[in-house]
């Protein structure tokens, strides 16, 4: 190999970026401390911006096309360099390609759960997941303010950062929203309208956009879930009556499952099921006098500490709620 050869060998004649990864942002050429070619062809493609910095000073930016880098060409770097009448020697300067094409479905989430003032549960504990979507708007920007030196920037560089300023919008933006926990899964669209102009203020000083956002869940905590599913048992009671009535009967079932449980189970649906009757029973119409009947033998002592004990057991399972085992205490207490 003759000096001449050696010599066009070190010179970097095509520069281009064919980008095989689905979460590059940014990418430098790797010049191997080689000089570019007077005239050497730059070639970016759609979805690239191409960036050259001199000494680490923004140059000049190419879009995508073919494009020779020469005098007439390098306005910036020109200008930089002192060319004033062009150059005909090999230069040297950084190339960097910034794709700027929407780099979709990422996740985001809140670490923790979020403490929310509902209006009907006063305060809850709320945790949020979604997706959104970003991509470069001013490649320059990008460049200067968030990857700085670094040769490689991926999404999940840039996804730490982004993900920070999303909770903390989500929080606000859920408190002044004044939307109750029953409520949140018909409002998801809305929430994440009204989150997206907020969140682009974040994203617009690195030079990115903001391009999509989603609420797809809000989960709430198991003992908001349990008392909706309460709730929801009510409802398709229809009234307390039946719904009492539909909690005696689990609590029977329960009871009856239990060693020894069986007797008290009995027992506790014989004392329940008479007050129940009395609550439920419609107003008999006046009938004419009749000879008062012999009282009914109640239960004995022993039967009614029975009783306690199932209430307390059912209690501890969570069939029966505070007020209620107080309610049925109190009455089998005032029996002894």
């Amino acid at each position: 190999m003759g000096l001449f050869d050696f010599i066009r060998n070190e010179l970097i004649e095509i520069i281009d970026w064919v980008d095989n990864s689905s979460d590059t942002l940014i990418w430098k050429f790797p010049d191997n401390e080689n000089n570019l070619k007077n005239g050497a062809q730059l070639v970016v493609r759609e979805s690239q911006v191409a960036i050259l910095l001199d000494e680490g000073r923004v140059a000049d930016v190419f879009g995508p096309g073919r494009h020779v880098l020469a005098t007439a060409n390098l306005p910036v770097l020109t200008t930089l360099r002192g060319w004033k009448y062009g150059f005909e020697s090999p230069f040297k300067v950084d190339v960097y390609f910034v794709a700027t094409k929407q780099f979709a479905n990422l996740k985001w989430g809140t670490p923790n759960p979020v403490i929310l003032r509902d209006p009907e549960f006063k305060q809850v504990r709320v945790r949020a997941f979604g997706t959104f979507a970003l991509r470069v708007r001013e490649a320059t920007k990008f460049l200067t303010e968030f990857a700085g030196t670094a040769s490689v920037v991926r999404v999940g560089d840039v996804e730490g950062q982004l993900r920070s300023a999303i909770v903390n919008k989500f929080s606000d933006t859920l408190a002044e929203a004044n939307v109750s926990v029953l409520d949140l899964a018909r409002n998801y669209q809305e929430l994440g309208e009204r989150l997206r102009p907020l969140l682009q203020d974040d994203f617009g000083a690195y030079g990115l956009e903001l391009t999509r956002f989603y609420l797809e869940n809000a989960s709430l905590p198991p003992e908001v879930e349990a008392f909706l599913d309460k709730t929801t048992q009510m409802n398709m009671a229809g009234d307390m009556a039946r719904f009492q009535q539909f909690q005696a009967g689990i609590a029977v079932e329960k009871a009856a499952g239990q060693e020894a449980g069986i007797g008290g189970a009995a027992v506790l649906l014989g004392g329940l099921g008479n007050m129940l009757g009395n609550a439920t029973a419609p107003a008999a119409a006046p009938a004419s006098p009749a000879p008062a009947p012999a009282p009914a033998a109640g239960p004995n002592r022993e039967q009614i500490v029975a009783m306690l004990r199932d209430l307390g057991q059912l209690k501890a399972d969570g069939i029966l709620s505070e007020a209620e085992f107080d309610a049925k205490k109190a009455e089998l207490l005032a029996r002894l």
